[in-house]
């Protein structure tokens, strides 16, 4: 019975995450915005970077934590397995070429992150705790003039993302780092699950100002650590740089013959698995970053939203693409192997003995758990909006119970699930971006006209 469920709802996943429904309709709206933006994404990137790493908060301003906390509390949700799994899955099954719609993901899922943050930080509301509360939830139940259709949509995506939270975010996650440290160093999955449910449990439990804390110092580390191998790796080979980039443009638009392992691809598999792997890596769309900007210290929408921006350029231009070149540079991708391995085969063939397996399963195992942080606050928001307040601890104490019970149970079933609720959370806030983009234009010509100045 069992079974047979997985296989329908692979099935529905399939659908949902196929050429004809989620993966253009993403694309589509991501342009759309960025048309109606006229290149916002582009023009005010400087000023984006400046705002997160310089001015970092707003003094006086409501809210729960910075600028900066906010962004790497999204960043620790969506630099996960999907920028090392992710990516190695991506080139493996659609060639070199599927790096670079990876990157078509990212350039135009900048509006669509933009526009959900600004959205998120114009309808949030404060709670009985007098903590700022927000995200598609509260703009598709506030923002959209039809109240009934607003509140459906609302309700649909809290449902989808409360739920989705325990899989994508949490069971996946803790499974992950499990798998990872018992093929490299031999750890017990059940030690790693219980080490992984208290150092959850320490973070989460405060809630979004201890979650604020944490991810502003983690973040940042985790990913100037898997920079600096990164790095290390494409130095070793900086003369095959230009050839990578002619590589990924070239079969990009010609598909990629077969090569050592490499069995082949066509373009349509290049843009296949270029876009869903992008998306599934940053997120863009799907709603989630903008509950995190919400509790951001602002009086300003447009400030939060270029901030938020950010987190789609850091994730998938710049961490996917280390990722990418440094399979690519190596010639790792022409072995035949795919996702973690191939990740791993590319830094053993850089780095001397052990050393880079290890490097990609800490990098792993830090991601995992940053994402287990994100996510734990994207479904105790959702259940807020549903239930109230009363629900969040309970909430939070049964999110750490799953993220052991993921470390020790094989998760075929959660996956599955995961992915479908992943995937059905972006249909309505894509709805609601397209009929208040409106209000995303009104508000971000008015900032632009007449800038507030932010406080360092």
């Amino acid at each position: 019975m069992l079974q047979e469920l997985t296989l329908a709802l692979k099935y529905a996943a399939a659908v949902v995450w196929g050429p004809w429904l989620l993966v253009p309709a993403l694309l589509l709206t991501g342009l759309f915005l960025t048309v109606r933006l006229r290149g916002l994404q582009f023009r005010q990137l400087g000023q984006a970077l400046y705002l997160a790493f310089i001015v970092r908060k707003e003094q006086g301003a409501e809210g729960d934590i910075s600028h900066f906390q906010a962004l790497m509390t999204a960043l620790a949700a969506t630099v996960g397995t999907g920028n090392i799994v992710g990516v190695a899955t991506a080139i493996a099954t659609g060639g070199p070429g599927a790096l670079f719609w990876m990157w078509i993901t990212g350039l135009l899922g900048m509006a669509t992150k933009y526009s959900e943050a600004l959205l998120s930080v114009k309808y949030r509301t404060t709670n009985e705790k007098n903590y700022q509360c927000g995200g598609p939830m509260y703009y598709l139940s506030e923002g959209i003039r039809w109240k009934r259709l607003g509140k459906c949509l609302g309700v649909l995506f809290a449902v989808f993302t409360a739920v989705a939270a325990f899989g994508i975010g949490n069971m996946v996650q803790s499974n992950s780092v499990a798998d990872a440290l018992h093929h490299s160093i031999n750890i017990p999955t059940w030690i790693t699950g219980i080490v992984i449910a208290v150092l959850l449990a320490s973070v989460t439990l405060g809630g979004i100002k201890s979650i604020g804390r944490f991810t502003g110092i983690f973040v940042p580390v985790m990913i100037v650590v898997y920079m600096l191998a990164s790095g290390v790796v494409l130095a070793l080979y900086w003369y095959k740089i230009p050839a990578i980039l002619t590589l990924v443009f070239h079969d990009a638009f010609t598909g990629t013959a077969a090569t050592g392992g490499f069995l082949g691809a066509g373009v349509a598999q290049a843009v296949r698995f270029g876009v869903a792997r992008g998306i599934f890596s940053n997120e863009s769309g799907l709603g989630s970053a903008g509950i995190a900007a919400a509790a951001a210290q602002t009086d300003q929408p447009v400030r939060q939203a270029l901030v938020s921006m950010t987190q789609t350029f850091i994730d998938t231009l710049v961490v996917c693409s280390m990722t990418g070149f440094c399979i690519l540079a190596t010639g790792a991708w022409e072995t035949g192997l795919d996702g973690a391995p191939l990740t791993q085969r590319a830094f053993q063939e850089a780095l001397p003995g052990e050393i880079g397996p290890y490097i990609v399963s800490l990098s792993l195992s830090l991601f995992a758990f940053s994402t287990l942080v994100g996510w734990s606050y994207y479904g105790e928001r959702s259940v807020e909006f549903l239930f109230g307040p009363r629900t969040v601890f309970p909430y939070r104490l049964v999110y750490v119970i799953f993220a052991y019970a993921g470390a020790i149970h094989s998760l075929e079933f959660v996956w599955t699930v995961s992915d479908l609720l992943n995937g059905l959370m972006a249909l309505p806030n894509l709805i609601g971006l397209v009929l208040l983009s409106g209000v995303i234009v009104r508000e971000s010509r008015a900032y632009f006209r007449e800038p507030v100045q932010a406080e360092r």
